[in-house]
C-alpha cells in the first residue's frame, strides 16, 4: 500500500471508530504522524486527499478538522466528477436515473405529507403545453428533487442532484427535436404524482420508470 494511502486509511479509522467525529480538530501535524507511525509528508499529502472529499477542512492558521460528514457535503465530489462527464457517457448517467428513481417515487408514495403533495400539484400545473424547453427542464428538475425530498432521505436527494444535472441537456435536445416531448413530460407528471398521491408504491414506481425510460429511449435511438 502506498504510504499515502496507508495514511488515508488511518485516518479514515480514528472517524470511523468513533475516535473524531464531525467538528473535531485533529491533532497537530508531528503528534499524529509520530502517533501513527507515518512521515510527516505522507499525512500531509493524505489530508490534502481527504479535504479533495471533504472529510477534513483545512483552516490556515488554526488547524485541520473533521468536516460535519453529512451527505449533502461529502457527495459534492459526485458532483464535481459529474460535471466533467462527457456527452457519450449520458447514458450511463440515465441508466443510473431507471435504477434508482423507480424506487425513489415508489418509496415517496410511503412517505409523503399532504403538504408536499400540494407543492408537486403547484408543479404539474404550473406549465402549459407552451411553456419552453429551458421552462420545461427546469421545472421537471424541481419535480423530481420534490420526490426525493418527500422520501426524506437525505443520501437520495444528494445522488440524484448530481445525477440528473448530467442528464439535462439531454432532455433540452429531446424537447427542441421530438414532437410533443413538453405534453407528454406534463401527462407523466401527472401520471406519476397520481399515484404517489394514492400511496400506490408500484403504480408510482411502474410511471416513473416509463418516463424516464421514454427519454432514455429517444436517446439511444438519436445518438
Amino acid at each position: 500500500m502506498a504510504l499515502t494511502d496507508e495514511a488515508i486509511v488511518k485516518i479514515k479509522g480514528m472517524i470511523t471508530s468513533g475516535e473524531l467525529g464531525p467538528g473535531d480538530r485533529l491533532p497537530k501535524e508531528a503528534d499524529l504522524a509520530a502517533r501513527l507511525g507515518l512521515s510527516r509528508n505522507s499525512l500531509r499529502e493524505a489530508v490534502k486527499a481527504l479535504t479533495l472529499v471533504n472529510v477534513l477542512d483545512v483552516r490556515h492558521g488554526d488547524g485541520t478538522y473533521v468536516t460535519s460528514l453529512d451527505s449533502a457535503h461529502l457527495l459534492d465530489a459526485l458532483n464535481f466528477m459529474v460535471d466533467l462527464h462527457r456527452d457519450d457517457s449520458v447514458l450511463q448517467f440515465f441508466e443510473v436515473r431507471r435504477l434508482l428513481e423507480p424506487g425513489v417515487a415508489a418509496l415517496a408514495a410511503t412517505r409523503i405529507s399532504p403538504e408536499q403533495v400540494t407543492e408537486l400539484r403547484l408543479l404539474t400545473s404550473d406549465l402549459g403545453p407552451d411553456a419552453s424547453v429551458e421552462e420545461l427542464v427546469a421545472n421537471d428538475l424541481r419535480f423530481h428533487r420534490a420526490i426525493a425530498e418527500a422520501t426524506g432521505n437525505q443520501v437520495v436527494c444528494s445522488l440524484l442532484d448530481g445525477i440528473s444535472g448530467a442528464t439535462q441537456r439531454a432532455r433540452i435536445w429531446r424537447g427542441v427535436t421530438q414532437a410533443g416531448a413538453v405534453e407528454r413530460t406534463l401527462a407523466e407528471h401527472a401520471a406519476i404524482l397520481d399515484a404517489i398521491e394514492i400511496r400506490d408504491a408500484e403504480a408510482a414506481r411502474a410511471w416513473m420508470t416509463a418516463h424516464i425510460a421514454g427519454v432514455e429511449t429517444w436517446l439511444r435511438k438519436a445518438s
